[in-house]
């Protein structure tokens, strides 16, 4: 059956590509922020921290994602706070949270009676299994998320780019911090199913590395990143319908390909040259 036949067809093939689109905007913002600010250990942290609330969730017998987001959250606050008192350094703090919530996830799992739960969704992702109630907090994530990105633009930007810059300038730049990573801790959670804790990583960050490599401007990288975030989820749903391999690594995959081709073209993108304070 052709794909966009069966696309009309089946209310499944449906909803993925809604969360293809909306997964792909999400994560071409928030991926943006993570790159300009070199905080990718960062969302890797948080991504594999929220691990450990999948398992406590289970254990409990709660809803998975909703363990998942607490912890996420916590994680992400929890690294911003320590750093930024001195306590520990961000890296330390990211490898201890990261490895701490794998290992609570997996004792907890392994505690919970019965048979193990299948967590191969969680960990690469199925987006032919999202729902609608799926759909629905990407809808809402993908409204906070540009809203955050047009009313908070400056104070985002001179955070990711320079804080003492950002406090010169008057912006509460823990507030917008934590806020941010609260943002980055949500946008992981909604994106698991369709992607999964392993790669989501990579779509957060790599349409960003594709677009900074033709681009230096703050605005037009969100914006492409989330073009190009969006048609890699299309093609990667298409790849896997067609030659019925997972959506995820086929994304991935593409992603991927696109980013090594653009950094081995010599003349592919502009010199770099000073930002202006429009396009920093």
């Amino acid at each position: 059956m052709d794909f966009f036949h069966a696309l009309a067809t089946y209310g499944f093939l449906q909803r993925a590509a809604v969360a293809a689109v909306l997964t792909g905007i999400v994560c071409g913002i928030v991926g943006t922020y993570m790159v300009a600010r070199r905080m990718v250990f960062l969302g890797g942290g948080i991504t594999h921290a929220s691990f450990g609330g999948i398992g406590i969730a289970y254990y409990l017998g709660l809803n998975p994602l909703l363990g998942a987001l607490v912890f996420a959250v916590l994680s992400a606050l929890g690294i911003e706070w320590g750093t930024a008192r001195g306590r520990i350094r961000e890296d330390s703090a990211i490898g201890m949270v990261w490895s701490f919530g794998m290992a609570v996830g997996i004792i907890f799992i392994y505690l919970t009676p019965g048979y193990a739960p299948n967590l191969m969704g969680f960990l690469f992702g199925n987006i032919l299994t999202v729902t609608a109630a799926d759909l629905w907090a990407l809808g809402g994530l993908v409204a906070v998320t540009a809203a955050v990105a047009l009313l908070a633009y400056r104070s985002v930007m001179y955070v990711a780019f320079d804080r003492a810059f950002a406090r010169s300038r008057g912006v509460p730049v823990m507030a917008v911090s934590c806020a941010m990573a609260v943002l980055v801790a949500l946008s992981i959670v909604c994106c698991i199913r369709s992607v999964g804790i392993v790669l989501l990583i990579a779509l957060l960050t790599v349409p960003a590395a594709i677009v900074n490599g033709l681009t230096r401007s703050f605005s037009r990288i969100a914006l492409w990143s989330s073009v190009v975030a969006v048609v890699g989820n299309c093609f990667g749903l298409w790849l896997s319908y067609r030659f019925d391999i997972p959506a995820g690594a086929a994304t991935i995959f593409l992603l991927a390909l696109t980013l090594i081709v653009i950094k081995l073209l010599p003349l592919c993108g502009p010199k770099r040259a000073p930002r202006s304070e429009d396009d920093r």
